[in-house]
């Protein structure tokens, strides 16, 4: 794992204590677009399954693990996907 995932992990982890989470560096897909960066860790998919998201709408949910990534978003982090799940959720 690279040192940028390894903080969305840690972060994610940090602020929302998931039953699961999957954090997946996609950034070779992305080799030679927009963003991309030689070493990779650019593009990530994020699968983030917490209590913290029972009830929030998905647009709300997707925004509190941004801002809890602002620091990756604001640099490193081109593109990030996110799936937010409440515990038992598909």
């Amino acid at each position: 794992m690279g040192a940028i995932l390894d903080a969305i992990h840690d972060k994610l982890t940090a602020a929302f204590q998931p039953v699961r989470l999957e954090v997946e560096d996609d950034s070779a897909r992305h080799h030679g677009h927009a963003g991309a960066r030689p070493g990779g860790e650019s593009h990530f998919n994020v699968t983030i399954e917490a209590e913290a998201f029972r009830g929030a709408a998905k647009v709300a949910r997707q925004r509190m693990v941004y801002r809890a990534l602002a620091d990756e978003l604001a640099g490193p982090v081109h593109a990030l996907s996110v799936k937010a799940l409440a515990p038992g959720e598909g």
